[in-house]
């Protein structure tokens, strides 16, 4: 994005075409034995994907809380200005941010540790939001609970240690694999490029 801003480049997105399938999407596994009805969920970034979870983890009388750059205004969700704090009063951390310089590392060992041997860790964000290392160490040693992953900081590698566990769940990132979301993805595709040949704005711009 940055490269083509300083092309003058138009970039466009396809943000609500995921946004459905991406917070529905549980794999089948012991991880999810665990009761979720009432769990503590805490989320980082509530952005669109952040809000659907929300939304449907209300629904299974889960207290919701969020770490995000600023309180939201238009929402009752408990707002904690740290990750940390964040962490130590949720149950299920789940990371649905932006990757900038800023959230690299966002869950890093303090997190992790806040998070604690009881504590599920959700990323469904970007791999480099957490500190790949310290999460398998938290795992290996039962610092942390437990997680489900399907993104990871040197994709297409993954921790090897991360396959014999039995309290993590691994996803190649296609949770929006469905063919409702890629038809509207294509569909956006056509109307952008329909846009900017008729000097129209882009119908979901990014820069």
């Amino acid at each position: 994005m940055k490269l083509c801003s300083e092309s003058k480049v138009q970039g466009s997105d396809e943000p609500d075409t995921t946004r459905l399938h991406v917070h529905q999407h549980l794999p089948d596994s012991s991880l999810f034995l665990l009761q979720f009805s009432g769990k503590r969920v805490g989320i980082i970034g509530l952005g669109r994907i952040g809000l659907a979870i929300a939304k449907r983890a209300e629904a299974f009388d889960c207290p919701i809380s969020y770490y995000a750059r600023s309180e939201k205004a238009n929402t009752n969700y408990n707002y904690y200005p740290t990750v940390v704090e964040l962490a130590t009063n949720c149950e299920i951390l789940v990371v649905a941010c932006a990757l900038t310089p800023e959230t690299r590392y966002i869950v890093n060992r303090e997190v992790i540790y806040a998070l604690g041997p009881k504590g599920i860790l959700i990323n469904i964000g970007r791999g480099p939001h957490v500190d790949e290392k310290e999460m398998v160490s938290a795992l290996l040693d039962g610092r942390l609970g437990g997680a489900g992953l399907d993104v990871f900081e040197n994709e297409p590698e993954v921790p090897d240690k991360l396959f014999g566990l039995e309290n993590v769940v691994l996803l190649p990132h296609v949770a929006s694999g469905t063919e409702e979301t890629r038809e509207s993805m294509a569909d956006i595709v056509i109307g952008n490029l329909e846009a900017h040949f008729q000097n129209k704005p882009l119908l979901t711009p990014v820069v």
